[in-house]
């Protein structure tokens, strides 16, 4: 990311690669963040339809997200016609988003995992925070989004012609 661009952003945190890593709040990084996705993984994955990780589960599949469920106690079942994993670890090819449905005591680890794993965007979903797991995303070289639904975005977005 461009020195200029990251300097627009609230917060931002320099990676020992020298890359600008960011809270992403601005309508047009988030469109960057959704249309240069493919690949995400949903920690807390849900198998209840009543569930929010299950309609955004549904909804990123719609839209062509390739999407792998986590959720330890659902590991090997299949949930919307993905095999769900018990961990970050476990998934055998590349993840571009992170997207969380955990609480934010949670976060510390997933952040860890996250980097592991080599995933470029941590997304929190609504009400899953921990400032210090977002710093620490932040000083680990994650692109950050917090307290968002991508199912909400996603369509915003597209009626400010941000996406097509």
């Amino acid at each position: 990311m461009s020195q200029s661009r990251a300097s627009k952003h609230s917060l931002t945190s320099d990676h020992p690669s020298g890359a600008k890593h960011v809270l992403i709040e601005r309508d047009r990084d988030l469109a960057d963040v959704l249309t240069r996705v493919a690949h995400i993984a949903l920690v807390g994955a849900s198998h209840k339809p009543d569930r929010p990780s299950y309609k955004v589960l549904a909804f990123l599949l719609e839209e062509g997200f390739q999407v792998t469920p986590v959720n330890p106690g659902l590991a090997g079942q299949i949930l919307q016609g993905q095999m769900v994993v018990a961990r970050l670890s476990d998934i055998p090819h590349a993840i571009d988003m992170v997207d969380v449905f955990r609480e934010g005591a949670a976060l510390p680890s997933i952040v860890s995992e996250t980097v592991a794993i080599g995933a470029s965007v941590l997304w929190t979903q609504l009400g899953v925070r921990n400032v210090a797991a977002e710093t620490d995303a932040l000083n680990q070289g994650l692109d950050l989004v917090v307290d968002k639904c991508p199912a909400q975005e996603l369509p915003r977005l597209r009626s400010c012609a941000l996406i097509s």
